[in-house]
């Protein structure tokens, strides 16, 4: 486990979607963060303290999270220098880019001198198997999108929570950087070996026989040319009895790939419900969450409404309305057909 509380780290990004861990952290562990470190040109912030590295060490922090999002998880020399700081503070550093910490020989140096510890969030396990596709025990929920960084976690993690609520046994498996730190365990599943990727879920999701469910986090989209194939993975070794479709409405284009558009909603749930259907036939789409973080809210409640009817699913904000609606469809024993057309 990670020690805390936690400093997080803003550094200087200005994209509201590369401190997505640091956000994450701010919203489902808030009692265990200090403050936010950010330098004078960030526009970003959580709402937390602003802190030094010296002010943050002195208010009790024991671990700098690193929690910002470049492309290819590259360390930066600023990232570098910022978590020197911080060691030198006397805190641990966490990460989760593809790039290393205990590679970093400065901050090795560093973290040996001061006796404390890196932690490279993004370590898949050691022991993975490839997948078999049998079928096995258990209720599983796995959340797909229309791309990259659209609320998928956030939308587990409220899947989850209202299960709980309602009595029944739920547990969240965390497959990204940000889920992990959340919930202090879980598998990286882009860090893991293409030839590995159904196996590492089969194995953080395995048989249970309490019937209660597990709510998988979802990974990029099966229309994301750089990361359908981890959202393959995912969907064969979940096994998933459920699915639930992300999405933000208003994005230009894919992330990271200007000029190429989003799917549609329909096309993308029905193309993630085929896939599926390899390891587990049976597989059912029970809603739809949409981030309208950036929208109005009576705007927001007309969108979800219009989705409602075109799909024939509960639709919903899960940060602005809750996930009632998509419990209940998850929850009734109704047999519902395997293809959004039929199932509307």
């Amino acid at each position: 486990m990670i020690p805390a509380p936690f400093l997080l780290y803003l550094g200087r990004s200005a994209d509201a979607l590369g401190i997505k861990t640091s956000r994450g952290l701010a919203e489902f562990r808030r009692e265990d963060c200090v403050g936010e470190f950010r330098h004078d040109d960030c526009p970003q912030t959580l709402g937390l303290a602003r802190l030094t590295m010296a002010e943050a060490a002195a208010r009790g922090a024991r671990t700098l999270v690193l929690g910002i999002a470049g492309a290819g998880g590259k360390l930066p020399d600023e990232l570098i220098e910022d978590a020197a700081t911080a060691l030198n503070a006397g805190m641990n550093v966490a990460a989760g880019l593809h790039e290393r910490l205990r590679d970093q020989p400065r901050l090795a140096s560093l973290a040996r001198e001061h006796g404390l510890k890196l932690f490279d969030v993004r370590d898949p396990p050691p022991d993975l198997s490839v997948g078999k596709g049998y079928p096995r025990a258990g209720r599983r929920l796995l959340t797909v999108g229309t791309d990259c960084s659209v609320g998928k976690m956030y939308a587990t993690l409220a899947l989850t929570q209202a299960l709980r609520e309602r009595g029944v046994r739920a547990d969240f498996r965390a497959t990204g950087q940000t889920g992990i730190l959340i919930a202090g365990e879980g598998v990286p599943v882009d860090a893991v070996v293409a030839d590995f990727i159904s196996g590492a879920i089969e194995q953080l999701s395995p048989a249970r026989e309490d019937d209660g469910w597990d709510l998988i986090e979802g990974q990029g989209s099966l229309f994301h040319p750089s990361f359908a194939g981890v959202s393959l993975g995912l969907l064969h070794g979940a096994q998933p009895e459920a699915l639930v479709l992300c999405h933000e409405p208003g994005r230009a284009h894919m992330r990271g790939i200007p000029g190429r558009s989003l799917p549609d909603l329909a096309e993308c749930l029905d193309r993630n419900l085929e896939a599926a259907r390899l390891t587990s036939p049976s597989v059912r789409a029970v809603g739809i969450c949409l981030n309208t973080s950036a929208m109005e809210r009576d705007a927001a409640l007309r969108l979800c409404a219009r989705a409602e009817d075109q799909l024939g699913l509960p639709c919903t904000d899960p940060i602005a309305f809750g996930v009632e609606t998509i419990i209940d469809r998850l929850l009734c024993p109704a047999p519902f057909a395997l293809s959004t057309t039929a199932s509307s």
